[in-house]
């Protein structure tokens, strides 16, 4: 595939602007591949801005050059360059996406990746009459590169998103958009999947269908058991299969999306995205019915939909653990060191919003962390993150920002290094420093098995953990005010980022890296870059 990273103007919700689009799309192409097939994909960049493209949830086996977060594995195709992608899907299928991975670039630049079964190869629920894929975003008036530099030179937070849109359409609630919207067709009688992913930058939604259940049949690209629900919550980065019977009297039936906020004082669109429904012999008049959504900060939904996931087949999943690790998330608040606070630090009692693991801001180093790995070059990173946080306290409910609990973060590129092989269980514990909230946590090159997962702070004695049929995941909605147990073998060598999904968070630091030893022997070992990786 060749693949252009273009601007192009594009009008929604009254206003024109230009954006970055892959091929003068929006959203952009759906990928279609079979499991264990070699996908080549050639990127042209036609635009003044850098670019990269991740693909989320590939687990890249000894591909890490082809991973794609810029600075992380590779650096930015510049303007006028080229880099080809090259990666195989082992046994992968399922639906996964592609996205940008620089700046916040990944507003526009986004599309799906959808992986077939092998052919002859049955799916584990009834085939379904017709499959849809359905992205989910948040849509910006603004220049998301210019917003990001904004935002971070304000030291406060971000702004509310200007709409949501479901496949790139916003629908007829809002202003010049009743005929702005996206609409599936239905049968009466007849089964359908949607391939539901959450590609906004900053915002968790909340998804439902007027009157119709949905049955969540695969998550992250793993199949799960089936099971039903009214309405789901999807993070950034998230991905869901879901079965919808068109069982319903003929008429249109809303599809919607709204806001699932958990922290507190963040602004945000407190709108709904509308798309239909609709039933064939409908009448083009008649009215759409309406598709309840929980209320904005209403946790109930999210912790029964994470109740519900199960793995299908549960295999590879580490019973013993060599590896034990325990990392806090959340935001915190630097004190001001400006010349002009007015300007640069207006973050919560005149301080500038930070975000960190276990303490410590995430720095990008310069050039790409997997070339000075790789390259052995000194002075780019250190290898000394911290595998418990450096103090304890009350995480959940303790620990403002002040004196004794000064929880202000270091600044710093450091990563952790894990031997091949290694069996890792890592626990992460949301914090309320600033504001407890739910943090979408995805880990590239890797899915993981969620084996545990609550609310307070995590307690080992009383923990409950799965080891029977855990989901198999590669981004977890780490619940607010909660802990998620989450365990992985480490059998894929490279750099590999573990961020928040919500972009302003890893714009504020809230990320590191494992740095993934070589085996033994050439399949567990990191082969050399590719001749055309960009440089810094």
């Amino acid at each position: 595939m060749i693949n252009k990273v273009q601007t192009m103007k594009i009008t929604k919700v009254c206003k024109t602007r230009e954006i970055v689009t892959i091929n003068g799309m929006y959203p952009g192409p759906t990928v279609h591949a079979q499991e264990d097939d070699r996908v080549i994909v050639k990127v042209t960049n036609e635009t003044p801005y850098n670019a990269t493209i991740h693909w989320h949830g590939v687990r890249q086996r000894l591909t890490c050059w082809s991973d794609g977060p810029a600075y992380l594995t590779q650096c930015p195709i510049q303007a006028g360059q080229t880099f080809t992608y090259e990666f195989t899907l082992v046994q992968q299928k399922g639906t996964l996406f592609w996205h940008a991975h620089v700046s916040w670039l990944r507003g526009t630049v986004h599309g799906a990746l959808v992986i077939y079964p092998k052919t002859g190869v049955p799916y584990p629920f009834p085939n379904p009459y017709e499959e849809h894929v359905v992205i989910l975003a948040d849509y910006w008036f603004k220049d998301l590169q210019k917003l990001e530099k904004r935002v971070l030179a304000s030291g406060g937070g971000a702004p509310a998103s200007d709409a949501y849109t479901i496949n790139g359409h916003p629908g007829p609630l809002y202003n010049c958009s009743k005929n702005d919207v996206f609409k599936i067709d239905v049968i009466p009688g007849k089964t359908y999947l949607l391939r539901i992913i959450n590609a906004a930058l900053n915002i968790e939604l909340f998804f439902s269908i007027a009157n119709h259940k949905l049955t969540i049949v695969e998550a992250d690209g793993e199949y799960t058991k089936p099971f039903t629900v009214e309405q789901l919550m999807i993070t950034p980065g998230q991905t869901m299969n879901v079965l919808v019977e068109a069982n319903q009297p003929i008429a249109k039936y809303n599809m919607a999306i709204g806001p699932y906020m958990s922290a507190q004082f963040v602004p945000f669109q407190n709108f709904s995205a509308v798309a239909h429904f609709q039933y064939s012999g409908v009448s083009l008049t008649s009215m759409a019915l309406p598709a309840p959504l929980p209320f904005f900060n209403d946790s109930l939904p999210v912790k029964n939909s994470m109740n519900g996931l199960r793995s299908l087949h549960a295999t590879n999943l580490p019973l013993e653990i060599d590896t034990d690790l325990f990392f806090t998330i959340g935001v915190n608040v630097e004190q001001c060191h400006s010349r002009t606070p007015n300007k640069s630090c207006q973050g919560p009692n005149g301080g500038v919003f930070k975000a960190s693991m276990n303490n410590v801001t995430f720095v990008r180093p310069s050039i790409s962390l997997l070339q000075a790995y790789y390259n052995r070059l000194h002075g780019y990173y250190t290898d000394d993150f911290p595998e418990v946080p450096l103090k304890t306290y009350d995480f959940v409910n303790g620990a403002p920002n002040n004196i004794p609990n000064n929880t202000q973060s270091l600044n710093g590129t450091r990563v952790s290094v894990l031997e091949y092989g290694a069996r890792v269980q890592l626990i992460l514990q949301d914090t309320g420093i600033v504001s407890t909230e739910n943090h979408p946590i995805h880990l590239h090159g890797y899915s993981f098995y969620v084996v545990g997962y609550g609310t307070g702070n995590f307690d080992p004695m009383t923990a409950e953990i799965n080891l029977v049929d855990p989901p198999y995941m590669n981004t977890i909605g780490v619940p607010v005010g909660g802990w998620a147990a989450i365990r992985f073998i480490a059998d894929n060598p490279g750099v590999w980022f573990i961020h928040c999904h919500l972009e302003v968070h890893t714009s504020w630091g809230l990320s590191m890296a494992f740095i993934v030893k070589n085996g033994e022997g050439p399949l567990e070992t990191l082969p050399h870059p590719p001749a055309d990786l960009p440089r810094c």
